[in-house]
């Protein structure tokens, strides 16, 4: 008799089927056009990503609320938006020429409009992988959401628990609360989340906003409201797509505006045939690394550079970091601050005009032309591939760029080591399909070893949305074959464009040269160093300028 394989599937194969399934219904939805995410349309979505479990949304599976992954949602998401029944996501449609006044998410730049009591537009000009992070996190807190109503509902009546009525009369007050009836609430409220009293007094704490300290009283209370009426009166929220957004999705309308721009003022400034590198990085660490020294010469211990940079950093030295961004702009730095809708700014360093014996780069071998550098703010998911493929592609259909080398310097998870490691690869796997993406890196491991910091080699795996990996899943990536060390968003959409632009279309040098190094903002094996568990602090200042001056010292040519 012929034996029968085993063929129960694992957690990671599990999990893997739930993203999948999750992005082929998000795309299914965007075409309809609208959904009710606790309706039926939106079973599919809440049933995956409750198979899927991620790890950034931590308890989601369980009864008790979740208040780590509420709070890091939270943050990503507009003030007010618990408060609307109607969300519509809508392309740039010119709400910013209206009375309406932009909301912009504390961790996330994104242009938002509260359009009346119930109705909140959201502004996608970065691609889907802005839709997909939108939808996932609305997805949670209604699932959320709806904890909290089966905790209070008693009847289909409307009648609720006494918890409940005491939430709803401190909500309701202008004033904000005094401690006696904040601490009051905080214990109705612990019994509504299913959580301890300081579980809940910590991160009440922590949603605090200048202008509304109980804030996590309103958000609990109107998530918690608009849930009950769902089930009271049928008011479903809804999720709509404009018109126009659908309409634009795809055809690269933002990235094309982003990528002129930038060629119009190389060409006006004469920078069009120099040599180019472009940077994708933060907005302060190429300007610092090269002229912060100067600046900062005789004010700290000038044999311990990264220090320089760790005194940059903090809040009150916000003069001092003037005075650098002063000094570039004196020495050939031009700024851009966008109005593409990319949300993507720009730095282009003219090197003829530094002195870079005034630097800390006072061996710079350069040879032949001085190079042009064009540092580009982090790009969203799928944005890369759109803002890499304009950017190189040649001006006005013609012109080709002289682009030496494309240098990614991003914020990783990390499988193997812990916050504020750095991450190496030479290889990009992109998630949820067989495209693998492998490099010629010119930063190796070695050239890192000489420092404190622990630096990995390996495979990157390129996510559809980091707030959707779980850790069966991640253990599948690190302990198969593939050797994934971390986890990040963007780096195989760049390779794909940069691939393209070298290898098929030859609009750039074929030969052109690729660096690419993370470092790493959280651990989301371990349990509390989830991307949920707050961010990197000065823990991430020493890996960004180690990464950046590794990255200069090639361009400069210092041996």
């Amino acid at each position: 008799m012929k034996e029968i394989k085993n063929t129960t599937r694992t957690r990671a194969q599990v999990s893997s089927a739930a993203v999948e399934r999750m992005y082929i219904t998000m795309r299914h939805l965007f075409n309809r056009g609208f959904y009710k995410p606790m309706g039926v349309s939106g079973d599919t979505l809440r049933e995956a990503l409750l198979e899927l479990r991620p790890e950034i949304y931590g308890s989601i599976a369980e009864e008790k609320v979740e208040l780590n992954g509420l709070l890091y949602v939270i943050e990503r998401l507009p003030v007010g938006i618990e408060e609307c029944r109607y969300i519509n996501l809508t392309s740039d449609e010119g709400y910013s020429f209206s009375h309406f006044k932009a909301i912009v998410p504390p961790k996330r730049r994104r242009n938002c409009y509260r359009i009346d009591d119930e109705q909140m537009n959201i502004e996608i000009t970065r691609g889907r992988s802005d839709i997909y992070d939108v939808l996932t996190h609305l997805t949670f807190i209604f699932v959320e959401s709806h904890k909290i109503k089966d905790k209070v509902l008693i009847d289909e009546n409307g009648k609720v628990t006494r918890d409940w009525r005491k939430i709803e009369a401190a909500a309701k007050k202008r004033e904000p609360l005094e401690l006696e009836e904040k601490e009051i609430v905080i214990s109705h409220m612990s019994n509504v989340l299913g959580r301890s009293f300081v579980e809940v007094l910590d991160i009440y704490n922590k949603f605090a906003v200048p202008e509304n300290a109980d804030r996590f009283l309103d958000v609990i209370y109107w998530l918690g409201k608009l849930a009950i009426e769902e089930e009271i009166s049928n008011e479903k929220r809804t999720i709509t797509f404009s018109p126009l957004l659908r309409e634009r999705l795809g055809h690269h309308i933002y990235g094309e505006i982003w990528s002129d721009r930038i060629k119009r003022v190389l060409e006006s400034k004469g920078l069009l045939d120099r040599p180019i590198h472009i940077i994708s990085a933060n907005m302060h660490s190429v300007m610092n690394s090269i002229f912060a020294s100067a600046v900062m010469k005789g004010q700290i211990d000038s044999k311990n550079e990264l220090a320089i940079y760790e005194e940059l950093s903090k809040p009150e030295n916000s003069d001092l970091r003037q005075q650098v961004k002063e000094k570039a702009e004196r020495e050939g730095m031009t700024f851009l601050l966008d109005e593409s809708g990319t949300n993507i700014d720009i730095q282009i360093f003219d090197t003829a005009k530094i002195d870079f014996k005034k630097t800390s780069f006072n061996k710079a071998n350069i040879e032949g032309e001085f190079p042009v550098l064009i540092v580009m703010d982090y790009a969203f998911g799928e944005q890369a591939y759109e803002t890499i493929d304009e950017l190189l592609k040649p001006y006005l259909k013609s012109t080709k760029i002289n682009v030496q080398s494309v240098s990614i310097m991003g914020k990783a998870g990390i499988l193997v080591g812990g916050k504020g490691d750095i991450m190496i690869p030479f290889a990009h796997i992109n998630e949820g399909t067989g495209d693998n993406y492998p490099f010629d890196n010119e930063l190796t491991v070695d050239m890192f070893k000489e420092n404190d910091i622990p630096v990995f080699g390996g495979t990157m795996v390129t996510v559809l949305g980091t707030s959707l990996q779980n850790k069966d899943l991640l253990k599948f990536f690190h302990d198969s074959t593939w050797g994934v060390i971390g986890l990040e968003m963007e780096g195989a959409h760049y390779q794909k464009a940069i691939q393209s632009a070298s290898k098929i279309r030859k609009s750039i040098n074929p030969d052109v040269k690729v660096r690419y190094a993370y470092y790493a903002s959280d651990n989301p094996l371990e349990t509390g160093s989830t991307l949920a568990s707050g961010g990197l602090g000065t823990t991430g200042v020493k890996p960004t300028y180690l990464i950046t001056i590794k990255i200069l010292e090639q361009i400069f040519n210092i041996k």
